[in-house]
C-alpha cells in the first residue's frame, strides 16, 4: 500500500532521506553514550540474553530495521546471529553502515561496553569488530517493502523509525506492522520509540515525526504479540528538543503468522 500526502500529514514518500546526514546524526547522539541509551541497552541485552541459551543450535538471522547510522542494536544481537542485516533506506545511511563494517569507529565501544555488563555478552570470546565484520551486511530497502519477506528472520530491532519517518500515524501503524511481519513466529524482539516527538534534525534537514505514546505503541504491537513490555525510561529527556521520553518495547513474535494485514 502507497500513502499520499493527506491534509498537514507529512509521509514517508514526502521526505528527501538522501539529505539525511549520518555524521552530524552520529555527532550529536552516539559520539558519548547518554543515559537513555544506557538504559536501553540494559533493557534488551537482558532480553536477549535471556532468550538464547534456552534456544537449540540452530543458525539465527537477525534484522535492525532502519538502522540509520545506530550500530547499537546490531551489536546487541552479535553474539547470537549468524547473520544480521542492516535495512535502510536513506542512501546516505547506507553509505554510512558499509563504511563501518569492516571497522568500525571507536566510539561504538562504549555502548559494546554496557551490553557486556550481562555474563551472556562478557562470557564471550569474540573480538566484536571481527564479528561484525563476518555477519553483518547493509540491504538498501524500504522498510514497506518488508511485506515481501514475511517470517524471513529470527530475531530483530526496530529503534526510532516507525515514528520518525512521518506525521501519519496510519504510516506508524503499518511501519510497526511491517516490522514483526519480516520476523518469524517465536522470534525476540526490541524495538524504541520517541515519545510525543515534533520532528527533528539530521544536519540542516528537518525530519518529521509521529506523534505516539506508550498506548499508541501498544496497541501497534498487540495485534502480533501478546508476549511483549512496553517501558517508558526513567532517563529524561535530554538528547534534543522536541520529545518528552522514550519508549522501549520488547517480547516475541507471535507464533500465529496468519494475522491479515491492516487496511
Amino acid at each position: 500500500m502507497t500513502l499520499r500526502s493527506s491534509g498537514d500529514a507529512q509521509l514517508n514518500a514526502d521526505v528527501t532521506w538522501a539529505a539525511f546526514d549520518p555524521i552530524a546524526y552520529v555527532d550529536h547522539n552516539y559520539r558519548d553514550l547518554q543515559a537513555e541509551d544506557a538504559e536501553i541497552l540494559s533493557i534488551i541485552r537482558d532480553h536477549f540474553g535471556d532468550h538464547f541459551p534456552r534456544r537449540g543450535g540452530r543458525p539465527v538471522t537477525g534484522i535492525d530495521v532502519g538502522a540509520g547510522a545506530n550500530l547499537y542494536p546490531a551489536l546487541a544481537m552479535l553474539p547470537w546471529c549468524d547473520e544480521i542485516t542492516l535495512f535502510e533506506h536513506s542512501s546516505a545511511n547506507v553509505r554510512y553502515l558499509r563504511s563501518q563494517v569492516a571497522a568500525y569507529d571507536g566510539n561504538w565501544d562504549q555502548f559494546w561496553r554496557v551490553l557486556c555488563k550481562n555474563e551472556a555478552y562478557g562470557a564471550l570470546d569474540m573480538d566484536p569488530r571481527a564479528r561484525f565484520r563476518d555477519v553483518v551486511g547493509v540491504e538498501a530497502g524500504n522498510l514497506f517493502d518488508l511485506v515481501q519477506h514475511e517470517g524471513r528472520w529470527s530475531m530483530g530491532t526496530m529503534f526510532f523509525v516507525a515514528e520518525s519517518m512521518t506525521s501519519s500515524h496510519t504510516e506508524f501503524d503499518r511501519g510497526v506492522e511491517c516490522f514483526l511481519r519480516a520476523l518469524a513466529p517465536g522470534a525476540p524482539f526490541a524495538a524504541a520509540f520517541m515519545e510525543h516527538s515534533k520532528g527533528y534534525h539530521a544536519g540542516e534537514q528537518f525530519f518529521p515525526a509521529c506523534d505516539v505514546g506508550i498506548d499508541e505503541v501498544s496497541a501497534s504491537l498487540s495485534r502480533f504479540t501478546r508476549d511483549f513490555r512496553t517501558v517508558r525510561l526513567k532517563s529524561s529527556a535530554a538528547v534534543r528538543d522536541g520529545y518528552s521520553g522514550m519508549i522501549v518495547a520488547y517480547g516475541r513474535r507471535n507464533s500465529d503468522s496468519r494475522i491479515p494485514p491492516l487496511g
